[in-house]
Parts: structure tokens; C-alpha cells; sequence
């Protein structure tokens, strides 16, 4: 998967939370939100705030479905809520290896 079909999927499935999303997905959509962020923040205040709205279901739909790939529930994203830990234990996560075979939340992705 490259960068472009990472975003494309990802904001076709922007209040999906069920199934799963692969390492590569996930990670080209991260990739692509941070840049987007840091360039519109450099432009305007208010194009900032538009991008970080318009990727936040689609981003927390991508972590419950990365989340679902390695077995978890997606619950787990609210553990970034503890401050420093939470969003190490998220990032520890997200890295994972996917299951390579099915489990409770569907086939593994393609």
C-alpha cells in the first residue's frame, strides 16, 4: 500500500470502526496527516484547525481499525489519555506485527 491508497481507504472508511487496517495503511495515513498539519500550520491559524478537524474520526477510526489488526479493541486508543504512558503503550501498539490470521474483527487486510 502506498501513500495515496492509505488516504484514499482511510477517509473512504472515516466512521468505520470495524474491520482492519494494515501497518503500512495506518502509518502512510499518520504520515500524511502529520505533514498536512505541520505545512497548513505554517500557512494560516484557521486552515490548520480545518485539517485537524477534518482528519479526527477518520484518524481515530484508522487506530480502531489498527488496533482490531493486532486483536485489541479499539477502547484502547482512549489509554493516550494518560498523560506521557498512555501515548507511549499507543505507539508501542500500533507498531506491532498484524495477526496473519483471522481473528474476532474479520480476515486480515490485503
Amino acid at each position: 500500500m502506498n501513500l495515496q491508497q492509505a488516504v484514499k481507504t482511510c477517509f473512504g472508511k472515516y466512521v468505520d470502526f470495524s474491520g482492519r487496517a494494515s501497518r503500512p495503511e495506518y502509518w502512510w495515513f499518520v504520515l500524511s496527516y502529520v505533514v498536512l498539519a505541520v505545512v497548513t500550520g505554517f500557512i494560516h491559524r484557521y486552515l490548520y484547525t480545518l485539517v485537524i478537524l477534518a482528519f479526527l474520526l477518520p484518524m481515530l477510526a484508522a487506530g480502531a481499525r489498527r488496533l482490531h489488526d493486532m486483536g485489541r479493541s479499539g477502547w484502547w486508543l482512549f489509554i493516550s489519555l494518560i498523560p506521557l504512558v498512555g501515548g507511549l503503550v499507543l505507539l508501542y501498539f500500533t507498531v506491532q506485527p498484524s495477526e496473519p490470521q483471522g481473528n474476532a474483527y474479520g480476515a486480515p487486510p490485503a
